[in-house]
């Protein structure tokens, strides 16, 4: 488990290239200056930035098939990308990856904009948009923090999926929960993997298109 800022930073240097952690560290100081501009982060967690921000979302590489990563692969889908958690670290520690960063919010989209150019992420796109009206695509991984509660992020987000799609949905404590309680083949579909930044959180990690069904 990690506990502490140098055992964050250590853990997602491991994940990485060199370049990709140093623009990984002028994210960091670019997200600081802006937070103090505009609520991008909770302020209770800038002392622990990287270890509720930045290992948080890069543990998620953990779960990615091999088969996903790739400049020839589907791309990667994040939900409601806010603050750049988990789309822009994904993006710069996988920048030969396609990734599309879906946000409502104007403010937000600018920043992400400016992220984007800053690390150079030449296969990366920002879309500012509802993700109702997002264009349907084939999307080799799903990505979602604190989007939607867990069945209507699914349903918003079904059609961009494929029978190989890897959705990977951070959560909280209650990630069995929200798991138990989809329709049976979607609660199917995932697993619940231990979140190596808290005890408190998880990921729900699953594959394939959801269906629909009763409730068993």
């Amino acid at each position: 488990m990690i506990e502490t800022e140098e055992q964050a930073r250590a853990f997602v240097a491991d994940l990485c290239s060199s370049d990709a952690f140093s623009a990984l560290e002028r994210f960091a100081a670019e997200l600081l200056i802006e937070a103090a501009k505009q609520n991008l982060i909770a302020r209770s967690t800038t002392d622990t930035l990287w270890q509720r921000h930045f290992a948080d979302s890069a543990q998620l590489l953990d779960h990615v098939p091999r088969e996903t990563d790739g400049a020839d692969a589907h791309p990667w889908l994040d939900l409601g990308s806010g603050a750049g958690f988990p789309g822009i670290v994904m993006a710069i520690m996988r920048p030969e990856v396609p990734h599309v960063l879906v946000e409502s919010r104007a403010r937000r989209v600018e920043w992400l904009e400016r992220m984007v150019a800053l690390a150079g992420l030449k296969q990366c796109r920002v879309v500012h948009s509802r993700l109702e009206k997002v264009e349907s695509f084939p999307a080799g991984v799903i990505t979602a923090r604190a989007f939607a509660p867990l069945p209507q992020l699914i349903s918003l987000s079904a059609r961009f999926s494929t029978t190989g799609t890897t959705w990977l949905l951070p959560k909280g404590r209650s990630a069995a929960q929200e798991r138990d309680e989809l329709d049976s083949p979607q609660r199917a579909m995932f697993h619940v993997k231990q979140s190596v930044t808290s005890r408190d959180a998880a990921i729900l990690v699953g594959t394939g298109r959801p269906k629909t069904g009763s409730r068993t």
